[in-house]
């Protein structure tokens, strides 16, 4: 994978995990805190809720990511990281004390933090594992956005038009 797909990844995963320029972004739009800064402001209360329709908490949501990052952390060691993987056990945590809350989403960060420094070392991909790399962005992106429309605090900034 060339040094640019790896720069133009990072770049993605960076403004999905901590917020997008004053100016501008590529997915978010200008001055949006990302993911990470988002969950911050969320008590426990806030991300155990569950929405209309039982559908899976924002504390499910956040769980999955961490799952999710953890399989790529131990993939890039080599590890055979996704043949025993259990999607399901990543949604089974619905709620979540202050304490569980504040230790999940570190536990997020500290994945996400990893998988973004995996990203920026330059490495050969077969066309299976840069697909990989992508999803991850993608994934990403998909439960930013599942998390936002859950909770209006999560929201980043919409975007406004000059006059």
């Amino acid at each position: 994978m060339s040094a640019s797909v790896h720069d133009a990844l990072s770049t993605v995963l960076n403004e999905l995990l901590d917020g997008s320029a004053s100016d501008s972004g590529w997915v978010l739009n200008p001055k949006d805190p990302g993911l990470l800064r988002s969950l911050a402001g969320l008590s426990a209360a806030d991300a155990s809720a569950v929405p209309a329709g039982g559908r899976s908490s924002i504390a499910a949501h956040v769980d999955h990511l961490r799952y999710g990052f953890s399989l790529l952390n131990r993939w890039t060691k080599d590890e055979n990281a996704f043949a025993n993987a259990d999607w399901t056990a990543s949604w089974k945590r619905t709620t979540v004390s202050e304490s569980e809350w504040t230790s999940l989403c570190n536990d997020l960060q500290s994945e996400a933090r990893r998988w973004q420094t995996a990203v920026r070392q330059p490495r050969e991909f077969t066309d299976d594992e840069m697909k990989g790399y992508l999803a991850s962005a993608a994934h990403l992106a998909y439960h930013l956005g599942a998390i936002r429309q859950m909770s209006a605090a999560a929201r980043g900034p919409r975007e406004t038009k000059s006059p």
